[in-house]
């Protein structure tokens, strides 16, 4: 049974050793670059009246690798294949794009460009920046409460203040969230502030209030919780690669130690 086994074995590992191997993931690297490339010429009449045959040839001969990759990735994993979340974050992507894209699916066509998150599964340093980013969401959950509880409360005192003067901004309290959250971007705000204040000299104060709290604060915060997690991403791969490291060199010690060894018993006395 065991000398059955081992062919098994053998080709598995040897697809695993393919597919995780460095030229295959820069080809498959290329292929999702020249994919993404292709999708975005799709959406020029132009080009697709001029070359469409040639852009759906290539649309279709890279979902076809991706879904012979996915398949390797199946038989070289087996039941740990879901283990890995970016192998089941790839699956997803795949699965998305071989959806019937007709009838009622037809937007699930538009959803063929989430292939090129691919890439992020691919390289190594944009897993590390995802996973900095994930660690960072607890820590990022009470900020965008605090946020929020910030936004709703001046949204309710700006309806109040400002509804009859400007109603187009604050004249509900949907669309005065909507003003405050554009106000906390930055963005226009000056050109909102003076036409309320046209009506309401006063109402400067409250303008530069909220953007001291949510603008520079808040959001600061949410810069502050990002950065602390990246720094200690980056920590923990430095230590994980120096563990690396001192595991290799030891077993390369071990390993003189048995030769040195060896050649001492095999020495003539």
């Amino acid at each position: 049974m065991t000398q059955e086994r081992l062919p098994g074995r053998s080709t598995q590992a040897a697809v695993r050793g393919f597919i995780e191997s460095l030229p295959f993931e820069q080809a498959m690297t290329a292929l999702i670059v020249l994919n993404a490339a292709t999708l975005g010429l799709e959406t020029s009449p132009a080009m697709v009246s001029r070359h469409g045959n040639l852009l759906h040839a290539i649309d279709r001969f890279a979902l076809s690798v991706f879904v012979a990759e996915l398949l390797a990735r199946f038989f070289a994993f087996r039941a740990r294949f879901f283990h890995d979340p970016w192998r089941a974050f790839d699956f997803f992507v795949v699965g998305i794009a071989l959806m019937p894209a007709a009838g009622a699916f037809a937007v699930l066509r538009a959803l063929r460009i989430l292939r090129v998150l691919r890439l992020v599964s691919l390289v190594p340093s944009m897993r590390g920046v995802v996973g900095a980013l994930l660690k960072a969401l607890p820590g990022m959950a009470s900020i965008i409460g605090l946020l929020a509880l910030v936004l709703y409360v001046s949204a309710v005192l700006a309806t109040k203040l400002f509804g009859a003067i400007a109603p187009q901004f604050f004249g509900t309290l949907g669309s005065s969230l909507f003003t405050l959250f554009q106000i906390m971007t930055v963005e226009g705000w000056p050109d909102i502030a003076r036409e309320v204040m046209a009506s309401a000299p006063h109402a400067w104060i409250f303008f530069v209030a909220y953007l001291l709290v949510a603008t520079f604060m808040v959001l600061n915060l949410f810069i502050a919780v990002v950065v602390n997690a990246m720094q200690s991403q980056v920590s923990a791969d430095l230590k994980d690669e120096g563990e690396a490291h001192t595991r290799a060199i030891l077993d390369e010690v071990r390993s003189l130690r048995r030769e040195i060894e060896r050649l001492r018993e095999s020495r003539p006395a």
